[in-house]
């Protein structure tokens, strides 16, 4: 996977930008709030057109669009991917041909209130297509300093690390977690129903049946991956810590009860591993059972409390929650092998080389981490970086990095700045 070309008109801090990448590492450097991070986020936007910055996408749409009208914001890229597609082959060249991703964002006023509400249009190739398609066509990995909240944070951060990483690997996961999502909303707006009326026979198991049947599949497929991704990791861990810390991920289904010691180890882990791995019927079993025990207390709250939607998993490293215990060091440590390993994986799964993003990850690493770490990126088929300091790299690295500047929402080469 490489990204040969993005353009931006009216995307967070660029009013218009047209860019060209190449393989290998690109180094981009600029002050703070010059839109070193706009441009990653752009980026990323690409493999599932959400942005891990803001909830609101109305907030990506440059300030002076809003006079426009509409205003709006567009992305375009020229992706390259390897020949294992077929169907995407030139046969007469023998060469992948280059996909063509458009977003656009634009605001439209409703109604006689101009009420405003954004539409978010997707085209691969001119095709315009529904942005649960865009799973899978685009593969980017993205190192945050505020990662460091997907060990430390809500079950909700983790969540979101899992189906990101699934999305871009699975076409059929992210589609069965839209089915999922979709399922849910219907049976919570049942439950407020049922608040004032006495449930019919068959109607609430109708939805509890549909509910677990994606859920099992949910729940599976993202065991299976933590799995995958954590015998990736530990190793990465190892070498890290200079042989310090085993690193374990744990999957923590919500329909399981499985209560923290208090020393924070990881020994009480009640029958978790041992029913989601019995299967996906043994899941969808397990949770049809739970949601019937709760469905008294489901009804009163009027929302589901058991699903995938509710699911987390933790980080243990010397069998010690890292959540609760971990260092700050040991945290960011487990995020960094973590996401490494996910590199990997989406590379095994996919056959492309993901798009490695990274923002001011240098100046939260140590010396000793930030030597490896770079040391694992003189290997990428394509890295951007960004960094307020090119002295965070070494110069056998600058050496062999494309390296340019970023001031006020302008790229040019670093040289002539």
């Amino acid at each position: 996977m490489q990204l040969n070309h993005l353009s931006l008109t009216h995307f967070r801090n660029f009013t218009r930008l047209d860019l060209a990448f190449t393989a290998g590492v690109t180094i981009l450097v600029g002050a703070n709030a010059q839109g070193k991070t706009s441009l990653l986020d752009a980026i990323h936007y690409l493999t599932s057109a959400q942005s891990p910055h803001t909830s609101n996408d109305r907030h990506l749409i440059h300030f002076d669009a809003l006079q426009d009208s509409p205003p709006f914001a567009r992305i375009v890229a020229e992706i390259q991917r390897n020949a294992l597609a077929s169907h995407e082959t030139d046969n007469a060249a023998h060469k992948p041909k280059p996909l063509r991703i458009e977003i656009r964002l634009v605001l439209n006023s409703i109604g006689p209130a101009n009420t405003q509400r954004l539409r978010r249009e997707v085209l691969v190739n001119g095709v315009k297509r529904r942005v649960s398609q865009l799973a899978g066509v685009f593969n980017a990995v993205m190192f945050l300093p505020k990662d460091m909240r997907v060990v430390e944070g809500s079950p909700s951060e983790r969540r979101d690390f899992l189906d990101n990483a699934l999305c871009q690997a699975d076409p059929i996961y992210a589609q069965t977690l839209s089915e999922y999502t979709a399922v849910l909303s219907q049976r919570n707006a049942l439950l407020k129903q049922l608040q004032e009326r006495k449930p019919g026979k068959d109607e609430i198991t109708y939805w509890d049946e549909k509910l677990c049947e994606y859920a099992a599949a949910l729940i599976t497929t993202r065991r299976a991956m933590l799995q995958e991704i954590n015998e990736r990791a530990r190793p990465i861990q190892r070498d890290i810590s200079r042989g310090k810390e085993s690193l374990r991920l744990e999957y923590l289904p919500s329909f399981l009860e499985s209560p923290r010691s208090e020393s924070g180890k990881g020994e009480e882990k009640s029958s978790i591993d041992g029913e989601v791995q019995a299967g996906a019927e043994a899941i969808r079993s397990t949770l049809m059972i739970a949601l019937r025990r709760k469905r008294a207390e489901e009804i009163a709250r009027g929302t589901t409390t058991v699903g995938p939607h509710r699911d987390d998993f933790r980080f243990l490293a010397n069998e010690i929650d890292l959540r609760y215990y971990g260092s700050r060091g040991q945290n960011r440590t487990a995020m960094l092998a973590t996401q490494l390993a996910e590199v990997d994986w989406l590379r095994q799964k996919t056959g492309e080389y993901p798009v490695l993003l990274l923002d001011e990850v240098m100046a939260e690493l140590d010396p000793m981490r930030r030597a490896d770490l770079l040391e694992r990126l003189s290997t990428a088929h394509q890295a951007i970086l960004t960094s307020a300091d090119l002295e965070m790299f070494t110069e056998e690295f600058r050496s062999r990095a494309e390296l340019r500047r970023i001031a006020n929402g302008v790229v040019s080469p670093f040289q002539d700045a």
